[in-house]
């Protein structure tokens, strides 16, 4: 994973980390590194980022637990280049990440993107509560619809549940909350694959925080701890 690299994996490790989980912008940890006595470049920082975050998402993805079968589901805005983009969420009723998606536009075929990617890695929920939005009742009717017709089992799959409620969806919209205050020193992405494996990597810490992590609340493993076991 860290072969052919000219710092060594701590370093690396130690900046991603970093630029991951605190409001930190990448001149900033060129700074820190500075004092510390490495001397590394803002940019190459970035590029660790880019590479490294989604190999560790993947780690984490399979250690991750399950989720409960009561979803909230509401999109955000990020900018990049320049333009606002569409960042797709949810999480459960524990308030643990589901999934998340980052789209350059918000209809239908994103939303139903967004939903199939949950639905593959999460399975069917019982009930999905969202705000007032159409586009998003109507993707979750045809994905759920999708899921019944390829559902093989002799049992037929009750239908997903919808519930529309703009104060119960409280829930996911303060979850944006811990995204946005870490994308704000960003002043935006340059890209949008950029955009989705930082996002990725954004995602990733939030849910190590939450203890998403199978066998973290035994262990009591802090954040550094879970960090370098997903690069080990």
């Amino acid at each position: 994973m860290f072969k052919g690299r000219h710092f060594d994996r701590s370093v690396i490790l130690l900046c991603v980390r970093w630029y991951l989980a605190y409001s930190l912008s990448l001149r900033d940890l060129e700074e820190m590194m500075a004092e510390r006595g490495v001397q590394v470049d803002h940019a190459t920082i970035h590029r660790w980022t880019v590479h490294y975050a989604p190999l560790l998402l993947e780690q984490f993805n399979r250690r991750k637990r399950a989720v409960t079968g009561k979803w909230h589901i509401d999109e955000t805005y990020v900018k990049v280049r320049g333009q606002w983009r569409y960042l797709y969420r949810a999480i459960d009723s524990n308030g643990d990440t589901v999934e998340f998606w980052l789209s350059e536009w918000r209809n239908l075929t994103a939303a139903k993107r967004f939903l199939r990617k949950a639905l593959k890695r999460h399975g069917r929920p019982e009930r999905i509560v969202i705000d007032g939005s159409q586009t998003n009742k109507e993707a979750i009717l045809l994905c759920d619809a999708e899921s019944r017709l390829q559902d093989r089992s002799r049992r037929r799959p009750e239908p997903i549940r919808i519930r529309q409620s703009r104060y119960l969806n409280n829930r996911v919209e303060q979850d944006h909350r811990a995204i946005k205050r870490r994308v704000q020193p960003m002043l935006g992405f340059k890209s949008m694959s950029s955009a989705r494996a930082i996002l990725g990597g954004i995602e990733m810490v939030h849910m190590i925080r939450k203890g998403q992590a199978k066998c973290v609340r035994k262990a009591r493993l802090s954040l550094a701890d879970q960090f370098n076991r997903l690069a080990a």
